[in-house]
């Protein structure tokens, strides 16, 4: 476990020897430019969510060395030592706000300061932005293809524990409704939502061994009364609802499965609770569900989702694939030309125009410095916003209810071929302008 109070050492060592040679030759102090972007969606994905936007101010407000930290530095000489002693980031950071749709060269953050004291941020900060922007990014298509049905997150156990806690973040930024980790309720204040697992019916058993089904139900509905979820398939499906409904009532909460044939269990199910008189008791389903599970199930009798495992890993895509790179040096536009990793030069911001029926028609990136191209008759929001002034984080960063808000309208703006699950091409297209 890392020191709670320092996020100095999440980072990787070649960023700390290359600012002992930056110190060595001179070119520590130039002021420099990196930006952080992606050159493809994962998986042919038609967008992007940025998450962790919060994450990383923090973070990078947290960036400071310890003296016990220092002492394991020992592959350091004592003038970078002394510098990292006294780190503190005192430049500008720009960018996309959290919540924000983002494509392919999207210039989705800009690092502003030094090159030793922005070179040292790299890992920091794409460790945060991908892994949330991954997990944000399926956890949008996943509501999508639920069509307005809750989906909660329960897959803490699916990743490493401190992921846990930001995975359920980021799921609730996209949409999710609850979460069922207690960390992640307790640091955001995320809804937190859970009942029984099949544990819990196992352990109820008569006297000679045989299931009591009944009484672990019993027991459960008497301590939570009946608007609790009652996991029907620990045994038979069928007659685990007809106890259910014994025991709890036709006003019984829901009940949840999480084996079988989902769609075909979902209609039979729905069939047996109305003709018991449980018209409102809701079937939430669960099972390695992922967006195109979700979406095979739009026409059945499901009432809310449990995703565990593909939510917390990116469902197939665990990485945004986000890299930092320099873009510019006292001034001038510098740029990688490596085959298949070509970038642009130079500080950048964005706008993204719509038509007037708020529909998105493509996002246009140019120098950070200049003026706002020229767009017709469409209309433009500003992509790029003052995220860090001197160090210091801008007064009014959105909440996390704000990010989860706008994220929710900035889905709306997509074309509607946006939506679909299948692979394809971005759904909106970036251009430069202004650049040589």
């Amino acid at each position: 476990m890392y020191d709670s109070l320092s996020t100095a050492l999440l980072t990787d060592m070649y960023e700390l020897t290359m600012l002992q040679s930056a110190l060595a030759d001179g070119t520590a102090h130039r002021m420099c430019a990196f930006e952080v972007f992606s050159r493809r969606l994962p998986n042919e994905r038609r967008y992007g969510v940025v998450a962790g936007t919060a994450r990383v101010l923090e973070a990078v407000t947290n960036f400071r060395f310890t003296e016990k930290q220092l002492e394991s530095l020992d592959f350091l000489n004592q003038e970078t030592l002394d510098y990292l002693r006294n780190y503190r980031f005192t430049g500008q950071i720009d960018g996309y706000r959290e919540g924000e749709l983002y494509f392919p060269y999207s210039p989705i953050m800009l690092v502003r300061g030094t090159f030793a004291e922005c070179v040292v941020l790299e890992t920091l900060i794409l460790s945060i932005l991908n892994a949330d922007s991954a997990v944000a990014s399926a956890a949008a298509r996943m509501i999508t293809a639920a069509d307005g049905r809750p989906i909660i997150e329960m897959g803490s156990r699916r990743t490493n524990e401190l992921a846990a806690v930001t995975a359920a973040r980021a799921a609730y930024l996209a949409g999710f409704t609850a979460t069922s980790n207690l960390e992640a309720v307790h640091r955001y204040g995320i809804p937190g939502t859970g009942t029984a697992a099949h544990a819990w019916t196992l352990l109820h058993i008569n006297d000679d061994g045989t299931p009591n089904e009944e009484a672990a139900f019993r027991s459960q509905v008497e301590t939570h009364g009946t608007d609790t979820t009652l996991l029907v398939d620990t045994y038979d499906i069928t007659q685990g609802v007809k106890t259910a409904i014994e025991v709890a009532g036709t006003e019984l909460g829901a009940v949840r499965i999480d084996s079988g044939d989902l769609g075909v269990m979902t209609r039979k199910v729905r069939q047996q609770l109305d003709e018991l008189g449980a018209y409102n008791t809701q079937i939430i389903v669960s099972s390695d569900l992922d967006e195109y599970a979700i979406a095979g199930l739009r026409g059945d009798p499901v009432d809310g989702f449990g995703v565990g495992t593909s939510v917390v890993t990116g469902s197939g895509a665990p990485t945004a694939s986000m890299v930092y790179k320099l873009v510019e040096v006292d001034g001038y536009p510098v740029a990688k030309r490596s085959l298949n990793k070509n970038s642009a030069g130079g500080s950048k911001r964005a706008i993204r125009t719509h038509r007037a029926t708020g529909t998105a028609v493509e996002e246009i990136i140019y120098p950070f410095r200049a003026s706002q191209p020229e767009i017709g008759n469409l209309t433009a929001t500003m992509l790029t916003a003052e995220l860090m002034r001197d160090g210091e984080i801008v007064a009014g960063q959105p909440t996390l209810e704000e990010s989860r808000a706008y994220l929710a309208h900035q889905l709306v703006t997509l074309p509607w071929e946006g939506l679909a699950l299948s692979k394809d091409e971005p759904v909106i297209s970036t251009r430069y302008v202004g650049f040589v």
